[in-house]
């Protein structure tokens, strides 16, 4: 995430003037029956879309917003506002905001934590699956994921993973991106522009000045200080909105691809029972486990079943899953009867095993998936771990032609998530491998008493 204070002076308007006329930018296509807008905190839906809905509104298409906290966040040390209070403003704000807009505009608030977004994805997902269960056309707009802030980029992914899922077009609409980027940080070709009359620059600016908590000091005592100063005012003041296209990314790899390579390459296409590299590298991974032996292991991607062997010698139980039938009957087979080991055909991250387990292993599958995907599986595998449980994460370094990811890639998204506490590192020049625990997770001298 990009490093950034409210305080900065950040990006001056004039520069980023500057950088817009030299640009000749597409219209986004308005003509959906019904526009959603999904923001993160109140306000965000009005700094970045504002006039988009009231031009929307006035030709009689249906407006929606979906908001996801209350922003009670905005100034963790007031010593004027608590919490609460702070919340149930900045909903009366937004609200006035939205009716100054139109007054046919529907405004939704979900009271998710502020800041606590990424242990809530599903429940933005059902309340925005749920709006979109509409006939006609439909356009979703959501904060910009590369905005540089938390909450932003999970409403973001949350957004673009239902607006897949169901083949509804989305955009991403920036506004930290204004005060700490630069015309460096722009994907100049995935934006598109909703140009605004004079009525709609009017209506956005009022709407804007309706959020006071956030344009203005909440009391002159240290802690209540202005959040959007006027240069990060000034932004939101042009005749124009800024949104970003989705970049074409490679999807995920399926069965089909997986099928056909072992068909071609055998029963060992990548060498795990012959290379040195592949037997050290399970050495190390097996030598990383924090605990001595487990109850129950899920491991993913498990292919011909070499590294399923080993957890077996560890844990109680394993149950291990593959996308392609043809590792797995590899694996069956140097399984054999041994009991405690179940294999399962899925096509993860869309299917998913049931069962929770003391560890999960992800071993070199990460990079066949694409972001959206991985997103989902980490939350999945979050939600798979009992609460002392292990994850351990294994992957290759350098960069393969065919994969959406790069191991780097997968890593990142682990460390990026609020939730998984890292205990285990290991990085070399080929391959990383990280261990993660939930919260109050402990280091192997910790859990075995050695340490408090």
């Amino acid at each position: 995430m990009v490093s950034f204070s409210h305080r900065d002076p950040g990006t001056a308007e004039g520069v980023w003037a500057a950088a817009f006329r030299a640009q000749a930018l597409p219209d986004l296509r308005q003509d959906a029956d019904h526009v959603i807008v999904v923001a993160a905190h109140p306000d965000d839906e009005t700094l970045g879309a504002a006039g988009l809905m009231s031009l929307a509104a006035r030709r009689g298409a249906r407006v929606t917003v979906l908001v996801a906290t209350d922003g009670e966040g905005s100034h963790p040390e007031s010593p004027s506002h608590a919490p609460a209070e702070l919340a149930a403003l900045r909903r009366r704000e937004a609200t006035a905001a939205m009716g100054h807009l139109h007054s046919s505009i529907e405004l939704r608030f979900l009271g998710i934590p502020d800041g606590g977004t990424d242990g809530h994805r599903d429940e933005i997902a059902t309340a925005l699956r749920a709006v979109l269960m509409d006939a006609g056309s439909r356009l979703v707009v959501s904060p910009w994921q590369g905005d540089g802030h938390r909450d932003h980029r999970v409403v973001g992914e949350v957004a673009a993973e239902v607006c897949r899922d169901l083949g509804i077009p989305w955009r991403g609409y920036p506004i930290w991106l204004w005060h700490w980027g630069s015309a460096e940080d722009v994907p100049w070709g995935d934006l598109e522009v909703v140009r605004l009359d004079a009525a709609a620059v009017d209506a956005k600016r009022v709407a804007t000045r309706h959020h006071r908590s956030q344009i203005a000091a909440l009391s002159p005592a240290p802690g209540d200080e202005v959040m959007l100063h006027d240069g990060m005012q000034a932004h939101f003041d042009r005749a124009f909105e800024v949104f970003v296209r989705p970049a074409e990314e490679p999807e995920s790899l399926g069965e089909g691809f997986f099928e056909e390579f072992y068909g071609r390459n055998g029963d060992d296409p990548w060498g795990f029972e012959s290379r040195w590299y592949e037997l050290r590298k399970r050495a190390v991974t097996m030598a990383s486990l924090p605990r001595a032996r487990y109850a129950s292991a899920l491991e993913l991607g498990c292919s011909t079943g070499v590294l399923t062997e080993l957890l077996a010698e560890r844990c109680d139980a394993v149950h291990a899953v593959d996308i392609a039938t043809a590792p797995l009957a590899i694996a069956k087979e140097r399984i054999g009867e041994r009991t405690g080991v179940g294999f399962e055909r899925l096509a993860l991250p869309g299917e998913w095993p049931s069962g929770t387990f003391d560890l999960v292993v992800l071993s070199e599958v990460g990079y066949y998936w694409s972001s959206v995907d991985l997103t989902v599986a980490v939350e999945r595998m979050h939600r798979a771990l009992t609460p002392d449980g292990h994850l351990i994460a294994c992957h290759w370094r350098h960069p393969v032609a065919e994969y959406p990811q790069t191991g780097d890639d997968v890593h990142a998204v682990f460390r990026s998530s609020s939730r998984l506490v890292r205990i285990v590192a290991h990085e070399e020049e080929d391959f990383v491998l990280e261990v993660y625990g939930l919260d109050h997770a402990r280091s192997v001298a910790a859990e075995t008493g050695l340490i408090a």
